[in-house]
C-alpha cells in the first residue's frame, strides 16, 4: 500500500480496503494517520459522551465516538472522512451502517500537542464548509473549551474553562458541566509545545479580524515553511 501520507486521491471506496491497522482520516483525498489517544484525552471524552448520553436518553438525537467515520462530502467527490471524538446527529436519514453520511449537527474534538493545529485551523474549515453547526475544541492541559456556533455561513467563538457551565446551542435545554469534565489534578500533562501555542493564538487573531479561512491557510503555510528554514 506504501506511504498513504504520501499519496492523494483517495476516496472512501479506497478508504474501506486498508487493512494495515492504523486509523485513517482521509481529507481532500490525502490520508492523515492518527495517533493512539492518551489517557487524558479519554478521561475528558469519556466525562463529556457520559453528560451527553444522559440529556440525549429517549430523544431523537444521538451520540457517537470515535472511531466512527464521518464522510462530510459523500454526495460529490466523497474524499473527506473523519473520525471527530465526539459527534451528535439528530438527522436520522444521514447513519447507515458504516458511519454518517453529511455534517454532523455537533462535533467535538479532544486537542493534543500534536493535533492542536489540524483540529483548530484544518477541521474547523471542513466543518464549517460542511455545514456542522456547533463545532468544540478542548484542551485538556489548560482545562479550556472553545465553541464555534455556525451563523451566516461564519463561526462564531466563544471561550470557557474552570468550572463553567456551557450551554450546547444545537440541543436546548443540554448543558455541559466543565467542573466534572477537568476533575483531574494528578493525571500527568501531555507535553506541550511552545509553537502550537504561539500559532493558535495567531490563528485565534487572525479569526477575530474576520479574514478569510484561505488567507488564514496562507498564514500558516508561511509559518510552516519558516519553521522548516530554521
Amino acid at each position: 500500500m506504501g506511504n498513504l501520507a504520501e499519496q492523494r486521491g483517495y476516496t472512501y471506496e479506497d478508504y474501506l480496503k486498508w487493512d494495515d491497522g492504523v486509523r485513517y482520516e482521509l481529507i481532500d483525498g490525502t490520508a492523515y494517520a492518527m495517533a493512539s489517544p492518551s489517557r487524558l484525552h479519554q478521561e475528558v471524552s469519556r466525562e463529556i459522551l457520559t453528560q451527553l448520553s444522559v440529556f440525549l436518553r429517549g430523544g431523537a438525537c444521538r451520540v457517537f465516538h470515535a472511531p466512527f467515520d464521518v464522510r462530510l462530502n459523500f454526495d460529490s467527490f466523497d474524499d473527506i472522512v473523519v473520525q471527530p471524538d465526539i459527534l451528535v446527529v439528530c438527522d436520522e436519514s444521514k447513519l447507515d451502517s458504516k458511519g454518517v453520511k453529511g455534517a454532523p449537527d455537533m462535533v467535538i474534538e479532544i486537542l493534543s500537542p500534536s493535533n492542536t493545529r489540524h483540529d483548530t485551523v484544518i477541521k474547523a474549515i471542513l466543518y464549517r464548509k460542511a455545514g456542522v453547526r456547533e463545532y468544540w475544541t478542548v484542551d485538556p492541559n489548560a482545562k479550556t473549551v472553545q465553541v464555534y456556533i455556525l451563523e451566516n455561513g461564519r463561526y462564531t467563538v466563544s471561550d470557557y474553562g474552570g468550572n463553567d457551565i456551557i450551554p450546547v446551542h444545537t440541543l436546548k435545554g443540554c448543558q455541559i458541566n466543565l467542573a466534572e469534565v477537568f476533575f483531574y489534578d494528578t493525571i500527568e500533562p501531555e507535553r506541550e509545545y511552545d509553537e502550537w501555542e504561539i500559532k493558535q493564538r495567531i490563528i485565534r487573531a487572525f479569526r477575530e479580524t474576520g479574514i478569510s479561512d484561505e488567507q488564514i491557510e496562507k498564514a500558516i503555510a508561511k509559518l510552516n515553511k519558516g519553521n522548516e528554514s530554521e
